[in-house]
């Protein structure tokens, strides 16, 4: 087959294939040319693939939500040794097997929702968990299922955030008859969409920038820097258990 030829088809396959949200370039041909956010996700990957190792030689890695691939794919590139990525949308994950076989790269795509990481069986040294958070009638229950059952060391994480990007100080405790800051704008805030949200009905919860960080360290992450707006990198640590026993309730699964 002539170059040519072998280049239409590739075009026909991604045509066929989309629309595609990820708009990557497979063997030169960009999958979604015509994107209403331009070159994405890489233009958005530029502000924080410094934060991450460069090589991951001998390191898994987990991509929770992965949509057609292209954050798996990068750290495949790195050098990770196993890379899984998993979504609940059949034609997404058709496009991230498509994406890896035309680059040639190992990974392993598969249908599963983040309320089934156990099922995995393993720890990852790294969870990328980005541009989920928001879609999940159940948000905080995610971060505690990664935590619980497939986090090892680092969490990238990244969540459409909403209302004041000020972080109020919260005291440890307030008494039930005590004023409390709850309605300051930097107070720790998850706004709910009832309906819809930018015309789609699966954003449930939108976190403001206070609520954003406190859930994620509510979860048992520390987080070590925000390269840039709505993203952080986290390290895993335990959760210390308060003298009043476990505040938090995990299915049955994997454990530590």
């Amino acid at each position: 087959m002539t170059v040519p030829a072998e280049q239409a088809m590739l075009e026909r396959q991604i045509r066929e294939l989309g629309p595609w949200f990820h708009n990557m370039v497979l063997a030169g041909v960009r999958t979604e040319p015509d994107h209403f956010l331009g070159d994405y996700p890489a233009v958005k990957y530029r502000h924080f693939r410094d934060v991450l190792p460069a090589d991951l030689t001998g390191k898994t890695v987990l991509d929770i939500g992965c949509n057609a691939g292209f954050y798996s794919l990068e750290m495949k590139r790195r050098g990770a040794e196993r890379v899984v990525g998993i979504d609940t949308d059949e034609r997404y994950l058709q496009q991230a097997r498509f994406a890896a076989q035309v680059s040639g790269l190992e990974v392993e795509f598969r249908n599963l929702p983040v309320w089934q990481v156990a099922q995995l069986g393993q720890r990852f040294d790294l969870v990328i968990f980005m541009g989920v958070l928001y879609h999940l009638r159940h948000p905080l229950l995610a971060l505690d299922l990664i935590h619980e059952h497939v986090a090892k060391d680092m969490l990238l994480f990244q969540s459409l955030q909403r209302g004041s990007i000020d972080i109020a100080t919260v005291d440890e405790d307030y008494e039930f008859t005590a004023p409390a800051p709850f309605d300051q704008p930097g107070y720790p805030k998850l706004h709910f969409v009832e309906r819809r949200y930018s015309r789609d009905e699966t954003n449930w919860w939108i976190p403001n920038r206070a609520c954003t960080e406190a859930m994620i360290r509510s979860a048992g992450f520390r987080i070590e820097c925000r390269p840039e707006d709505e993203t952080y990198f986290c390290r895993w640590h335990p959760v210390m258990v308060p003298p009043d026993g476990p505040h938090a309730v995990y299915p049955a699964g994997q454990a530590r």
